[in-house]
């Protein structure tokens, strides 16, 4: 989608700092953070919310969140961290692609 800014992040369209790439996914910093580790896991294909997987794409979230884990030491994140994913406007989502923020590196109240 070429209004999507996450879509023109993974197209390179738009810089980013990004810590982790590949076939599928895309890991990079959020430029407004709201923990000392703020990361963004985008999966690479277009679609705005969970309810938009189907069986060939539910893999990919999957995939997205074994990857996490298996960097989260190298991400500052080995005492733990938290992933939440806003589904749709009344959830908070501001940008109409499905993503994971990826919050950690100190310890997180619950608000």
């Amino acid at each position: 989608m070429e209004s999507c800014i996450f879509c023109r992040i993974v197209a390179g369209e738009i810089p980013s700092a990004k810590v982790y790439e590949d076939e599928e996914i895309l890991i990079f910093k959020d430029i407004n953070p709201i923990a000392k580790v703020h990361l963004l896991c985008v999966p690479k294909e277009h679609y705005k919310t969970v309810a938009e997987l189907n069986s060939a794409r539910e893999d990919v979230l999957a995939r997205a969140f074994s990857k996490i884990g298996s960097l989260a030491p190298s991400l500052r994140l080995e005492h733990g961290f938290r992933l939440v994913m806003n589904q749709g406007e009344s959830a908070g989502q501001t940008v109409p692609h499905l993503h994971i923020h990826i919050l950690g590196g100190e310890p997180l109240g619950w608000e």
